[in-house]
């Protein structure tokens, strides 16, 4: 293996102080989404993620990336031209991870399917990254989140009583379903490496990882637990005491008293008798104690409630804005968010020994890096510079990923 050798496969390698994943080197094909997300979770965690990315034009939906594409060096091929494709299987076999994110085949037209990528380096972990996964009579439809969400049955759950489906943005397939589930794949996949020598083809699939995600609903689904229609359930706003009420100025606060403690705590911050108040278990009392706790709720703003019952086993907390959320005390003691110019961007999570992460390098212009990675690579002046005049490869065209000059600097 390359980065991870030098070492047996059970031999503990040095703590180098650059993070856990420090030594795994990854080569990713971009991509938009969830196989990005990933791969920047690999890079936070330390390894080094180096990034082949499309020559010409700018980068898709390069504006929503800038998070997204932080801690890699950059790589511009035109992988239309054999040596550009040679170029990659070069860096495929000097590396311990590929990343891909192409429709199930296009790797494959391309000349960089695992067959090609692992031949001669068996040891190669090639990762895959779809929505409907490698096989299946969809695997080859296009699709988004919120498709891969309705057809496993995720976004029916999720919305108002008697309203449609509400999309939550694109974080539960593309993120929660896809980039994480390639991202468990990817180091499971690895330690395997490590012990056997032996590589994997990993095929993560949205709708996989979705599925995953809704363990327990259909354990409860299968129980009874959830039977009414969206909205009238226990966990999805259904309950009166697990939902979101409106205060006085309009803010919201959100209150989660599932426990009978946590329950007793919510009654008593409301100034309510508990011993007036009907069955909380009994659904047909649901109705009567929301309107009770809608109540006294907009009787009083967000702020003020937050003011009395953060800290509390009321479990009330209050719904903040992105921007609200950067600026919260909690979140800015633990340094959740980082700020870049007026921009915010999450820090890397988890932590480690109670320390956190160094700040991710900021995403690099295309191509920024790729004299440099030919170099190390083992491609002499002479030949670097035969692919640059043929177009097989691009240097750094000027502009960050949203197209609007240099990579900003980091205060």
């Amino acid at each position: 293996m390359s980065a991870l050798g030098g070492c047996s496969p059970l031999e503990p390698e040095a703590d180098t102080g650059k993070g856990p994943l420090s030594g795994l080197r990854v080569l990713e094909l971009a991509g938009i989404g969830p196989a990005p997300f990933a791969c920047m979770l690999l890079a936070d965690l330390g390894a080094e993620v180096i990034r082949i990315e499309r020559a010409g034009g700018e980068r898709p939906f390069a504006e929503w990336h800038r998070v997204l594409d932080r801690g890699r060096r950059s790589l511009a091929l035109d992988l239309k031209k054999p040596d550009a494709v040679r170029v990659a299987l070069r860096l495929a076999g000097q590396c311990d991870v590929l990343v891909e994110g192409f429709r199930p085949g296009v790797a494959e037209r391309l000349g960089l399917g695992p067959e090609e990528c692992q031949d001669g380096h068996p040891s190669l972990v090639y990762a895959r990254m779809t929505g409907w996964g490698q096989h299946g009579p969809l695997a080859r439809t296009p699709g988004h989140d919120i498709n891969y969400i309705a057809l496993t049955g995720a976004l029916d759950a999720i919305g108002t009583a008697g309203g449609p489906p509400v999309p939550p943005a694109n974080l539960l397939g593309d993120f929660a379903g896809g980039g994480m589930l390639l991202f468990g794949g990817i180091l499971a996949a690895v330690l395997e490496q490590r012990r056997t020598g032996r590589g994997r083809v990993v095929d993560a699939a949205v709708v996989d990882g979705t599925a995953l995600l809704m363990g327990m609903l259909l354990d409860m689904s299968g129980n009874g637990q959830w039977q009414s229609p969206r909205g009238g359930n226990l966990l999805d706003g259904g309950a009166p005491f697990y939902g979101v009420y409106r205060c006085r100025d309009g803010g919201y606060v959100a209150v989660g008293a599932l426990e009978d403690r946590f329950f007793a705590a919510l009654v008593h911050a409301l100034g309510l008798d508990p011993g007036r108040l009907p069955d909380r278990w009994e659904r047909g009392n649901w109705a009567v104690l929301r309107s009770t706790f809608a109540d006294r709720f907009a009787r009083r703003t967000r702020d003020e409630w937050a003011a009395d019952l953060t800290g509390t086993d009321a479990c009330v907390t209050p719904v903040l804005s992105l921007d609200e959320a950067a600026r919260h005390p909690h979140l800015r003691s633990r340094g959740t968010f980082l700020t870049d110019g007026p921009a915010l961007e999450p820090a890397p999570a988890p932590r480690f020994d109670g320390a956190q992460a160094p700040r991710p390098a900021p995403a690099p212009a295309k191509g920024r890096h790729t004299r440099e990675v030919l170099a190390e690579s083992g491609w002499s002046a002479a030949e670097i510079e035969h692919l640059l005049s043929s177009g097989a490869a691009h240097t750094d065209s000027g502009f960050d990923l949203a197209g609007r000059g240099e990579a900003p600097s980091r205060s």
